[in-house]
């Protein structure tokens, strides 16, 4: 875990007399309610075990599907994942087109935007994504995701079996 830093981090060295007053993580920070660290520990956690089910970081590497500049939208697949991120400060869209390589029907597995990560909970994870096969950017086939500003999505393929 790397939230537990209030203040800054200073091992000691000659420039601060060899004091360790600043040269320890405060993990109890993830404790105090008044504090977004369980919040984050809380998504960091998640992400994990979302990587230990489908093994994205060992797989070959992503394939971007877009990349636009304008409505501030990031796109790639890797490991029959599709990860989405809208970077928009304010835009949100809905039926954002999606280019996808692999059909099927997708579901969301992490969600930056869920109420138990300080999110505002704008995603009702029962939405089921169905590729149409529709070729997008480039590839045979495309979707529709509603996509909040700020957000974070990974969707996984129902229809494929995750052997990690």
């Amino acid at each position: 875990m790397s939230f537990g830093h209030p203040e800054w981090l200073d091992f000691p060295r000659k420039g601060n007399k060899e004091s360790y007053l600043y040269a320890r993580r405060q993990y109890n920070l993830v404790d105090m309610e008044h504090l977004r660290y369980r919040q984050l520990y809380a998504f960091d956690r998640a992400m994990n075990h979302t990587e230990d089910k489908y093994g994205w970081l060992s797989s070959a590497p992503g394939i971007v599907t877009t990349k636009h500049e304008r409505d501030k939208v990031i796109v790639f697949e890797r490991a029959s994942l599709i990860f989405i991120f809208n970077f928009h400060p304010t835009e949100s869209y809905s039926n954002y087109m999606v280019a996808v390589g692999s059909p099927g029907k997708y579901t969301i597995k992490l969600d930056s935007d869920d109420q138990q990560y300080g999110g505002h909970g704008r995603l009702e994870h029962s939405t089921e994504f169905f590729t149409v096969p529709t070729p997008f950017n480039g590839f045979p086939n495309s979707m529709l995701v509603y996509l909040p500003c700020r957000t974070a999505l990974v969707l996984a393929n129902e229809e494929i079996d995750y052997c990690y």
